[in-house]
């Protein structure tokens, strides 16, 4: 790892655009998809919109939002949408998949992502082994959730081909999955965690809101929702791209000061699944996992490469260059403006 580092250091620099912002920002109008727009996940990102930041740097930005991360993801490959709100380790995948993506400002410290089984379904479980041939639902195949399933899976000597993935979103419909039994288990996050915590309609297994057992699951820091694209978009807007750092790190800044009625105010009405009381323990499980500055952890693209490669025997021989799948250099300029947020 450390020499796959060493190798792409020049080359990853030499690719960073120049981030002179005398010459304003490129392209004010900047659609982003987004996974699940309502999740703790990807909370900064509605912060930042709801307080105008975004709207503060001149951008006009739209927000698209889409069942799943794999789903916002195909949206920018496609072209219907310049970057994606979601989970880093896609840009691993990405590159793997030769088609190079740069995360350029952190939204979550750990995955938030959590496991769990359904007690109706699944009343004498015991221990992951007993998932086998079960359904177990995900945000949408391929996304993030999914990935983590994989992970816990393969620990306890599962394949992904051992259960069924059902796709059933982040909101009400994940929640109606479970309570109707139509699903063994699920991988997802909150508020619809806390929400089938509650009402006991959930056992967890595995937990990666608390930011120490994600780097115990993971062997590392696993750097989790962020914005990221493609590298072209970066090389031409690099003021743009600048902009929308400031904002989201703003957003960070400000999550971190906020209390739970702060939060409740803010958001839009239906985020909190007609439930606010659960809406507030989902926030205050969150926070901690949260990016304080949107920051990468040095160490977290060898975390994601060790994740997908446990699951993939082709990537985990891949010689990726992981330098080139992030960058910290927006996010220090922001810093630099917003020390306070």
């Amino acid at each position: 790892m450390q020499r796959r580092h060493l190798i792409a250091g020049g080359l990853a620099a030499a690719a960073l655009p120049s981030l002179a912002l005398a010459q304003g920002i490129e392209k004010t109008k900047v659609s982003i998809a987004v996974g699940g727009k309502n999740l703790f996940y990807y909370l900064p990102l509605t912060v930042a919109e709801q307080l105008g930041y975004f709207k503060q740097e001149g951008l006009d930005l739209t927000i698209v939002d889409f069942a799943g991360g794999s789903r916002a993801l195909q949206a920018v490959v496609g072209g219907s949408a310049d970057i994606v709100s979601g989970a880093f380790e896609h840009t691993v995948n990405m590159q793997f998949k030769g088609q190079p993506m740069r995360a350029f400002v952190l939204q979550g410290l750990a995955p938030q992502i959590v496991l769990g089984i359904n007690p109706k379904t699944m009343p004498n479980f015991k221990s992951v082994a007993d998932l086998k041939g079960k359904k177990i639902g995900v945000t949408a195949p391929g996304s993030s959730t999914n990935v983590l399933a994989n992970f816990v899976l393969a620990k306890a000597g599962l394949k992904p081909s051992d259960v069924s993935f059902v796709g059933v979103g982040a909101s009400n419909g994940a929640v109606a999955a479970m309570r109707s039994g139509q699903i063994d288990a699920i991988s997802n996050l909150d508020p619809v965690i806390s929400l089938l915590q509650r009402s006991g309609d959930l056992k967890i297994v595995t937990d990666t809101r608390i930011v120490s057992e994600a780097e115990q699951v993971f062997g590392g820091p696993m750097p989790a929702g962020c914005l990221y694209c493609p590298q072209p978009f970066l090389d031409k807007n690099p003021n743009t791209a600048q902009a929308i750092t400031n904002a989201m790190v703003r957003a960070s800044k400000w999550i971190q000061q906020a209390g739970p009625g702060d939060i409740i105010r803010l958001v839009p009405e239906a985020y909190l699944l007609g439930d606010r009381a659960v809406y507030i323990d989902g926030f205050l499980a969150a926070q901690k996992a949260l990016s304080p500055d949107g920051r990468f952890p040095l160490k977290g693209p060898d975390t994601a490469f060790r994740a997908l490669a446990s699951v993939d025997a082709k990537l985990g021989a891949a010689q990726l260059d992981l330098n080139a799948v992030y960058t910290n250099n927006f996010v220090q300029k922001a810093n630099a403006k917003y020390p306070k947020g």
